[in-house]
């Protein structure tokens, strides 16, 4: 069977490459971003697209990238410490290294939106696949409309990337709104669902596209509210999360109806899932 066009690195997709690790930064108590340098093997990957991270003798897991398109050989990847591989993952330190698969997988339509306005909306770690993106959007700012990212996450403290947010909403032509379930004391922004901040966008709703991820009920609500913007279902773009296990749509672990969420998503067109989007534990 023939590997999919998602393929780029020219070794065997199966097989982890070693990376030694450059940098880990702490995000919140339980987030954490790491910085693993593959410039001995380094190939372009799009805004949206994962690896396979494989620490030798614990397990291996996807991650999305969520670093710079420009500079892909230092590839680096956000991670929640939840499980048996993410929190022994997170005691690694500099010059220790991981097992590298990838890129695979869709990315998000950056070519599709020139000349429109883009929302961004994120729950909780989701804004991770989307520093990428809004990298190459700011990169290429007088190629896009107005630029809206909305954040939501559980608390102040769960907030990731606080100083490059700070940085993006000093952007001219682009708007970030941050809000948090549970406020903190000292905090002065807006508190509720992420989907309230659908109110301040300015937008043209037949000249926009909307992405987002998040946890699978946040997009729910999210897409229900751009419907009431007026942004129809094909203008909408998701990053699916599922348990992906070979990444090259083998093995069946994230089939997803018809699709396997490793080969042709993770980032899919709304209305090309639609109907299974519905179905919950599908």
């Amino acid at each position: 069977m023939p590997l999919p066009a998602t393929v780029r690195f020219g070794d065997d997709p199966m097989v982890p490459q070693p990376a030694p690790i450059l940098a880990m930064h702490r995000e919140t108590q339980d987030v954490f971003t790491l910085t693993l340098d593959v410039s001995r093997r380094a190939r372009a990957f799009s805004p949206g697209q994962f690896t396979m991270l494989y620490l030798f003798g614990v397990g291996e897991i996807p991650v999305s990238i969520s670093g710079d398109p420009a500079c892909p050989e230092r590839l680096a990847h956000t991670i929640r410490a939840v499980g048996s591989v993410t929190r022994p993952m997170q005691a690694l330190t500099p010059g220790s290294a991981l097992g590298v698969r990838g890129p695979f997988g869709t990315g998000w339509p950056v070519e599709a939106a020139r000349g429109k306005d883009v929302i961004l909306i994120a729950g909780g770690i989701g804004l991770a696949p989307l520093r990428p993106l809004i990298y190459q959007l700011r990169e290429r700012r007088d190629d896009y409309g107005r630029i809206s990212v909305l954040y939501g996450v559980r608390s102040p403290a769960d907030i990731v990337y606080s100083e490059e947010l700070a940085g993006w909403s000093a952007d001219a032509g682009m708007d970030v709104s941050l809000i948090v379930d549970h406020a903190s004391p000292g905090w002065q922004g807006d508190v509720g669902v992420v989907t309230s901040l659908l109110d301040k966008v300015d937008c043209d709703p037949r000249n926009t596209l909307a992405m987002t991820c998040g946890p699978e009920i946040m997009m729910r609500f999210t897409i229900r509210e751009l419907n009431h913007l007026g942004i129809a279902d094909k203008q909408i773009y998701v990053s699916m999360e599922r348990n992906m296990q070979c990444a090259v749509g083998l093995c069946g672990h994230c089939q997803y109806g018809p699709a396997f969420i490793c080969r042709d998503g993770p980032v899919f067109r709304f209305d090309r899932i639609k109907p299974f989007f519905g179905i919950r534990d599908l």
